[in-house]
């Protein structure tokens, strides 16, 4: 490895009646990716933000090449080359994408001084080429994949010729093939003497691209190493402070009767002829790479899309569902994906947040009932080892673990017969996990019928009584418990049929 490019010491950053860091080290060297590792709530994006100048830390030392530095604001720290790319892109999407990447440093000509937009458009090419990205620079974000826009955040990061990357969570919603393709750029950012900041609650990827780790526990230091020189066991004792043997408790459930029926349900040109059960007390997997049309269908059932073929029953008799309240009142949840576009309002608080879907039930001539709605709140809240300052505290200022507990306890609250789970444990850390894996089991022990959509082969192995594989918009495999394995449902998912 090449030169120490930073050096945190003993960074410690207190909020109210809470030490986010206490004493965090982290050093990284040039041509590096060093992992840093934690469950959500152990310090990880805290200490990413006094890096980048967003929050000043009451101590510590940040050593840039040997020279300390103070940021006071996120400038300084672009000035010293360091980029961060983040798990939600922070981009402007009615913009194009030559925009975007120059946006707060544009290219200027010497006379007049004017912006000149065809030297930008002409290194915004240069650039993407150089990372053999098929993007065209005047291509708006907002008609970008995901996978692209976390590229287009990469070559801005280039742009600005950072020496230090931070990614934070790059592949949660990205295909197997566009990991490969992100694997393919960290490495070249890696021979150019880059250094990468990677943050990843996926085994996978640290073991793949990772050379070395820090982890932090509860804000506080708690060692690193090279990664060649651990395992996963051994990285999860020091993240929990324990083994942590049941990542997934499944319980032995009796199944009661048929409580949701899809029949034959088709959205033109999304997805065709899906159809399945789901009974009390089951668990129904529903696995598929991204873009297989399982979180459509899920919408479709849901009412926030409307299908325009097939029939739904609830219970024996026919559901017409045209929005998300008529679904609500058939006693369905829906934790949608995106907790933070679709699963809460992130600058209220998480009272306000719990209570939402129910706020007609706790309300009286139009009055709040401000008891009932801090009991509801305490009740579920508490059930959910929501972690916070209280209750009054904004979603937004949660970690990613604590908000997706926020999202579960405010539709358990309307206390649903059937729950619709879309990656509930995507981008939460592996002890945070094992509680949410725990908690859908007693929950389909007491009778309640939940289905189960998850991209992670473990996570739909080992939490699903029945599986059913969709593949562009189809169902292409149907598996039960005992028969199913990841061979099969990655033969299923990629449309290969052979051997089904």
């Amino acid at each position: 490895m090449g030169n120490c490019l930073l050096e945190m010491k003993g960074i410690k950053k207190y909020f109210p009646g809470i030490k986010a860091l206490d004493g965090v080290d982290y050093t990284i060297r040039a041509g590096e990716v060093h992992a840093l590792i934690g469950e959500n709530g152990a310090g990880k994006s805290t200490l990413v933000k006094v890096l980048t100048g967003i929050y000043h830390p009451e101590e510590g030392k940040i050593i840039i090449q040997g020279v300390e530095v103070d940021f006071k604001n996120p400038l300084d720290s672009q000035k010293a080359s360091i980029a961060a790319i983040h798990q939600e892109a922070t981009m402007f999407p009615d913009l194009s994408v030559t925009e975007n990447i120059y946006m707060g440093h544009h290219l200027k000509k010497p006379f007049p001084r004017t912006i000149d937009w065809k030297e930008m458009k002409h290194k915004t090419k240069v650039l993407l080429e150089k990372l053999e990205l098929d993007i065209n620079p005047d291509t708006k974000v907002k008609n970008l994949s995901v996978a692209q826009r976390h590229m287009v955040e990469i070559v801005k990061a280039l742009s600005l010729d950072a020496r230090i990357v931070i990614m934070d969570e790059p592949t949660s919603a990205l295909s197997l093939k566009e990991v490969e393709d992100l694997y393919r750029i960290i490495r070249q950012l890696k021979s150019e003497g880059k250094a990468i900041v990677f943050i990843s609650h996926k085994f996978e990827d640290i073991f793949e691209i990772a050379d070395y780790f820090t982890v932090l526990r509860d804000g506080k230091y708690i060692g690193q190493g090279r990664v060649a020189d651990t395992d996963v066991d051994a990285i999860i004792q020091m993240m929990v402070g324990r083994s942590l043997n049941k990542m997934f408790p499944k319980r032995a459930v009796e199944h009661g009767n048929t409580v949701l029926e899809v029949k034959r349900i088709s959205r033109v040109g999304i997805f065709k002829d899906i159809s399945f059960k789901l009974h009390k007390g089951e668990i129904l997997g529903l696995f598929g790479l991204v873009g297989a049309g399982r979180s459509d269908v899920i919408q479709a059932i849901f009412g926030i899309d409307l299908k325009t073929e097939g029939e739904v029953f609830i219970n024996g008799k026919i559901a017409e569902i045209k929005n998300p309240a008529e679904a609500m009142n058939y006693g369905i949840a829906y934790i949608p994906e995106d907790r933070q576009l679709q699963g809460t309002i992130a600058k209220m608080n998480i009272r306000e947040n719990l209570t939402l879907p129910i706020i007609d039930k706790i309300s009286r001539y139009s009055f709040l009932d401000s008891a009932e709605e801090l009991k509801i709140t305490q009740k579920f809240g508490r059930r959910m080892d929501i972690k916070a300052s209280g209750w009054e505290q904004p979603v937004n200022d949660l970690s990613g673990g604590n908000q997706q507990k926020v999202v579960l306890a405010k539709w358990l609250a309307t206390r649903p017969e059937i729950l619709i789970m879309d990656e509930p444990t995507k981008g939460i850390d592996v002890a945070t996990k094992a509680r949410v894996h725990e908690f859908i089991s007693v929950l389909a022990k007491q009778g309640m019928a939940i289905l189960l959509i998850s991209s992670e082969i473990p996570e739909i192995l080992c939490m699903s009584d029945k599986i059913v594989v969709m593949y562009e918009g189809t169902v292409t495999g149907r598996f039960n418990r005992d028969e199913a394995d990841s061979e099969k449902l990655l033969k299923a998912a990629t449309g290969d049929q052979r051997q089904l």
